[in-house]
């Protein structure tokens, strides 16, 4: 009982604690930029909000060990947002160009992704290399995009 109290306390003081948007901006289809009263400010990529929406079916924070291979969001790379609807006055719900759109994104939980990007986005990095999955979509690489271009323009010089 004890435990579950003080969890409480920790979430209440934690969402207590968010500093208050003052700014937030959709440059569609590549990122959201959001400031806060305190100062922060951040420029948040397309790819990185799908992987982090709530309502995707895996965690960054969550321990990879707990992650199967269906629950990996992999091939997210080019995503882009189509538009972001206001809900009440505490968040957005943003559509993205894959048609996700069942994640809502509060002002705190922007927040939390701005705050925590790099060790966040560390993890996703670190969980598709465990799961050998790629940002890039299936069956495409930026590298062998590269290559097949430059294999290409070799061909061509050839004849």
């Amino acid at each position: 009982m004890k435990r579950t109290v003080d969890s409480a306390i920790r979430s209440v003081k934690t969402v207590a604690e968010c500093p208050r948007l003052t700014k937030f901006s959709l440059h569609a289809p590549k990122a959201v930029e959001v400031e806060f009263d305190n100062g922060s400010a951040y420029s948040l990529s397309a790819e990185y909000l799908r992987i982090c929406s709530q309502q995707s079916t895996v965690r960054l924070d969550q321990s990879e060990d707990n992650l199967s291979l269906d629950q990996v969001i992999s091939g997210r790379r080019h995503v882009g947002i189509m538009s972001a609807e206001p809900v009440g006055n505490y968040g957005v719900r943003l559509l993205f160009d894959d048609l996700h759109k069942t994640g809502i994104f509060t002002w705190d939980y922007f927040y939390h992704l701005g705050s925590n990007k790099f060790s966040l986005m560390r993890n996703y990095i670190q969980t598709l290399k465990k799961h050998g999955l790629s940002r890039d979509p299936h069956g495409r690489s930026d590298f062998s995009l590269q290559d097949a271009e430059l294999h290409a323009v070799k061909g061509m010089n050839m004849h």
